[in-house]
């Protein structure tokens, strides 16, 4: 279920960042300063994860990806008021173009709201908070910290998750490459991001999520 799959993935994640950390010697980078936010951020990500997951079931992937773009309309609206980032027009428009243009190119059909439809939306919803307390922890703490968190986290949240039932099911060699897969792809994406915001304002990295 798509808990299992957080679970294995943020394993993956958890050996890479210990790995590196160790390889590269920032294991005194990570410290305990901004333990509230870490944890409200990865809540955040864990929810809009495990409802993006779901939402894949259940509606065509054309419609989830163009409600998971709506993710940097949030964030441009919400950074003003959380961030104190200035929205500018360039900024503005870049974002609703961007929107736009997903729209052209999936065409979603958005006649019938449902369950699924739902999820996708709200999903973006969570995305955007983390993507904002993801910048706010980067004016203070380190990528490894920020990574060593997240991994750790939805670890947790995945494992208590998915053992609810007392039951967890193992990855067999089949699915177990594409669960490291998932990982590392997943574990890059947020270096990728997390450098990103630590350089530049979220209003302006946001709608480069677009080319996806």
């Amino acid at each position: 279920d798509t808990f299992e799959i957080m679970l294995f993935r943020s394993f993956v994640g958890v050996v890479i960042v210990i790995a590196a950390a160790s390889v590269f010697g920032t294991w005194h980078q990570v410290n305990r300063q901004q333990f509230s936010l870490h944890f409200a951020r990865n809540i955040m990500h864990f929810i809009g994860q495990n409802l993006w997951f779901y939402a894949v079931t259940v509606i065509p992937l054309a419609q989830v990806f163009a409600l998971e773009f709506t993710s940097p309309i949030w964030v441009i609206l919400l950074s003003p008021f959380l961030l104190g980032e200035r929205i500018t027009l360039i900024r503005a428009i870049a974002a609703l173009m961007g929107f736009i243009g997903v729209l052209i190119v999936t065409r979603p059909d958005m006649a019938g709201i449902n369950t699924g439809v739902m999820m996708a939306a709200s999903s973006a919803i969570f995305f955007a908070f983390t993507i904002i307390f993801t910048k706010r922890l980067t004016r203070t703490q380190s990528i490894t910290c920020i990574l060593f968190y997240l991994t750790v986290l939805q670890l947790i949240f995945g494992f208590l998750s998915a053992g609810y039932d007392g039951d967890i099911a193992l990855p067999d060699a089949e699915t177990l490459p594409w669960l490291i897969l998932i990982g590392v792809a997943g574990l890059l994406a947020h270096f990728c991001i997390t450098n990103a915001l630590a350089i530049a304002p979220a209003t302006v990295v946001v709608p480069i999520d677009f080319v996806r």
